[in-house]
């Protein structure tokens, strides 16, 4: 993990030098060559050894993702996969299996709504997190980017790295900067050191031709383009001028922007002692169930009601051997404690008669396809 040594209380500065509102604390986490993890997951076999998700050689097919071992003989997204098998002959490729990586997603998206509600997904396997007046983990947001990667690691099967940061710019530069399953933070006070030595070929924005443009230039880092005045690289640049400007000095005033409603909303406890009966399991759900009606009261308080309508209840039990079972039913209107009783009575005898170290209690709203605005790219991290 890198750590940039951390500074509280800062607040944003404008050019100008003074000072505006409180400084954010943005999380970007990015899955861990996401598809091909979700296949190697779900098929041990294939971990140790390059492959790829994509379509078949003898159909042009193209490789819309790969794991790390693959990577190492230089196959890459986007890369017909006739090319790829070139450069790696023992490269294994298996078709996608979408309805697997959405299922994954929610959970993962689901994880991120338990620490912010401004959560601002990118595509299925990344988002911004605004955890600024997050209480979780003390209000570190490091903490809370850790418990999120262990989370996921836990419930999903696979990693994620994250990058933490005072903007969206640098927490996405972060994710990036360690993977996989890294994480790299970038407190305000180490911003500017960060990004003076930062390559242009890293920001957003600068692509081939421009980034081929910047170094006949003599441009090769952020430190070499603050020798620039705004409107010098306005004329060298276009438009992306002033947006080059903010960035080589490493500020970026994009809120997180989320137009999306969670699809579930759920609580859950690890417990220090293992449960050891279905009776100690159910005297546990009292508690549960009072932290999830307040969550939901909150969530669907005024204007937000009609956008959360109950659809189902379920109940996770993780057992002392870590496998878990979730269980879930079909409701509608207020969570009712009885459901999530047989719910767990049920889910208990899944585990024939192992102690339980983890419960869960959740909803799920109407509407919870993975059909939104945003199109999912056709090739990934």
């Amino acid at each position: 993990m890198t750590i940039l040594l951390p500074r509280v209380g800062i607040q944003t500065r404008h050019k100008d030098n003074k000072s505006t509102e409180p400084q954010r604390k943005i999380i970007h986490c990015d899955a861990d060559c996401f598809f091909a993890a979700i296949e190697m997951r779900d098929d041990p076999s294939l971990r140790n050894r390059p492959i790829a998700v994509g379509g078949s050689s003898d159909r042009r097919g193209v490789i819309s993702t790969c794991n790390y071992e693959a990577r190492a003989y230089g196959v890459r997204s986007a890369m017909p996969t006739a090319t790829a098998h070139r450069l790696c002959p023992d490269l294994l490729v298996v078709p996608g299996r979408m309805e697997r990586y959405k299922e994954a997603a929610l959970q993962i998206r689901d994880i991120f709504f338990d620490y912010s509600e401004l959560v601002e997904p990118l595509s299925l396997d990344e988002a911004f997190i605004d955890v600024s007046g997050s209480p979780a983990c003390y209000g570190s947001a490091t903490l809370i980017a850790e418990e999120i990667r262990q989370r996921v690691f836990e419930t999903v099967g696979i990693t994620v790295s994250a990058g933490v940061a005072p903007n969206k710019f640098l927490a996405k530069i972060g994710s990036d900067w360690n993977k996989p399953n890294g994480i790299t933070v970038i407190p305000p006070a180490k911003v500017d050191d960060f990004v003076q030595y930062l390559p242009v070929d890293k920001l957003f924005g600068v692509g081939k031709v421009t980034a081929e443009k910047m170094h006949r230039l003599g441009i090769q880092n952020c430190g070499d383009v603050r020798a620039y005045s705004i409107y010098e690289l306005s004329e060298l640049f276009g438009s992306f001028g002033p947006r080059l400007y903010d960035l080589c000095r490493g500020i970026d005033q994009r809120p997180v922007k989320t137009s999306r409603n969670r699809k579930s909303l759920s609580v859950e406890h690890t417990y220090a002692a293992d449960l050891p009966s279905v009776q100690g399991c159910l005297g546990q759900l009292p508690a549960l169930f009072q932290q999830l009606s307040q969550r939901l009261h909150k969530l669907t308080d005024g204007a937000a009601a009609s956008q959360y309508r109950v659809h189902k209840q379920f109940v996770k039990v993780k057992f002392n051997n870590f496998q878990s079972t979730t269980m879930e039913c079909v409701t509608a209107g207020t969570p009712r404690i009885a459901v999530f009783k047989q719910l767990c009575s049920d889910s208990f005898q899944r585990g024939d008669g192992l102690p339980v170290r983890l419960l869960g209690l959740g909803v799920r709203f109407e509407d919870s396809s993975m059909d939104d605005p945003q199109q999912l790219p056709l090739f990934t991290h």
